[in-house]
């Protein structure tokens, strides 16, 4: 066997392996073997079928098998000990020639497209955004508003307000305004303020259980999605639905928001811890704060990646990778399919190359120690979201379990080295903190 490397650019290289008939043949014969042993055929105890009839049925299929088992590790093997920075994975330059009956020498030609070389400097020169969360009394007033209505009691008003939800059945109407025979019918709900129009909202309030109104379909649902999900019907027929609909209202529903006492304050944080609305207030802001903290790296990560990857503006193969998207996809695409998405594509493995570029150089490292209160942590935050508390063997046994699921625990790795990613750039680099509105920082 011989295995020769010739760099075609900077970006692209073609690996050639040439293969004796002795690099191979033994391989195709315990092939062979395998499936004699398992093969079993009319006029043959099982096990039993002659080596000639394995080869001259099966020959070419366990030949392809052994070959592309030989080639695969070779090359692997090759860029690994030659220390080959590789993007995607080796393409064969065109189909093997597979024919049992020919074990001649042959020549195998790969592709490789290669990681651009590149160096990362992290410096004050770098300047980054860090926006926060500016956490107002506007904030913490809808905070409160939400919390009092998750405590809230429902009760039944005579009248229907902009914020009650009204239980009803529509009825499709004909153009002179008598009920279709045979139309659309449902018993639904609407929220008053969530309807599709203003007309709507003003036509459902100040109603009393038993009313009759007639609105147009048109102004109940915002879109044909939110028709056909309301309505019961397909997504056809609401696309050309825009009759009038008489609504009954059978019944009405308010949350009352819970009163902002002591009860409240216990229910939320328990017995004593807080004792007046100005400390309920403060609590709640403490804890904003401590949310959008996690946002707030979330969002720092993205202005990293973009000023690093505008910075370094690394070049790819971008014909290779192109083709081996094509190739790697589970389901087949076409080139126009990839040309679209290849713009976001290239970022997102210019960041991947620039991030490990900085694992690298600085030697960061994810500990099993790490890794396990990583997943610990994780396991605590789920059962939390359900009001649940789990026993310490319980998180022991899940996180065991989950560490051993090779998929979950890459990409707890990836989060984690993530992480000490970011903080190496706070440590390096000039954050300028930017405190701004809740609906800017969440503006997309």
């Amino acid at each position: 066997m011989n295995i020769t490397r010739n760099d075609l650019n900077t970006l692209s290289a073609e690996i050639v392996i040439d293969l004796r008939k002795e690099d191979y043949e033994p391989a195709i014969n315990e092939g062979i073997k395998k499936v004699q042993r398992q093969a079993s055929m009319p006029g043959f105890r099982p096990g039993k079928v002659p080596a000639g009839l394995i080869r001259k049925q099966y020959g070419n299929q366990i030949m392809a098998d052994e070959l592309n088992k030989l080639l695969n590790d070779t090359i692997h093997k090759y860029i690994e000990e030659n220390k080959i920075d590789i993007l995607g994975n080796p393409l064969p330059k065109e189909e093997a020639n597979v024919d049992i009956n020919d074990l001649s020498d042959k020549r195998f030609v790969y592709e490789l497209g290669l990681a651009p070389e590149f160096s990362v400097a992290l410096d004050k020169s770098i300047q980054l955004t860090y926006k926060t969360v500016k956490v107002d009394d506007s904030l913490v007033d809808k905070y409160v508003h939400d919390v009092r209505r998750n405590y809230g009691t429902p009760v039944y008003p005579e009248k229907s307000g902009e914020n009650d939800t009204l239980f009803v059945d529509v009825n499709e109407l004909e153009e002179n305004g008598e009920i279709k025979a045979g139309g659309i019918f449902k018993s639904t709900s609407f929220t008053v303020s969530k309807v599709g129009t203003s007309v709507a909202a003003e036509k459902l309030t100040n109603l009393s259980k038993g009313d009759k109104v007639v609105i147009n379909v048109d102004d109940l649902y915002a879109t044909d999605l939110d028709k056909s999900v309301g309505l019961g019907i397909d997504r056809e027929l609401a696309e050309a639905t825009h009759c009038n609909l008489q609504v009954t209202v059978k019944n009405i529903s308010r949350l009352e928001e819970a009163p902002l006492d002591q009860t409240l304050f216990n229910r939320v944080y328990g017995d004593g811890s807080v004792d007046s609305e100005e400390a309920f207030r403060e609590k709640i802001r403490t804890e904003l704060g401590l949310m959008f903290g996690a946002d707030a790296d979330r969002l720092f990560l993205r202005e990293v990646e973009q000023v690093l990857v505008n910075k370094h503006n690394l070049t790819l193969p971008d014909d290779f990778l192109k083709r081996w998207i094509m190739v790697a996809n589970d389901k087949p695409v076409t080139m126009e399919q990839v040309e679209k998405d290849y713009a976001e594509y290239a970022k997102s493995m210019q960041w991947r190359l620039i991030e490990n570029k900085i694992i690298k150089d600085n030697q960061l490292e994810v500990t099993a120690d790490e890794l396990r209160a990583e997943a610990e942590n994780f396991i605590r935050s789920e059962y939390a979201r359900y009001g649940q508390v789990p026993t310490d063997e319980d998180v022991q046994k899940i996180t065991a379990d989950l560490i051993k699921n090779s998929k979950e625990a890459q990409k707890m790795y990836e989060n984690l080295f993530s992480r000490k990613v970011l903080s190496l750039v706070k440590e390096k680099c000039t954050l300028n903190p930017a405190e701004v509105s809740y609906d800017e920082f969440f503006a997309r």
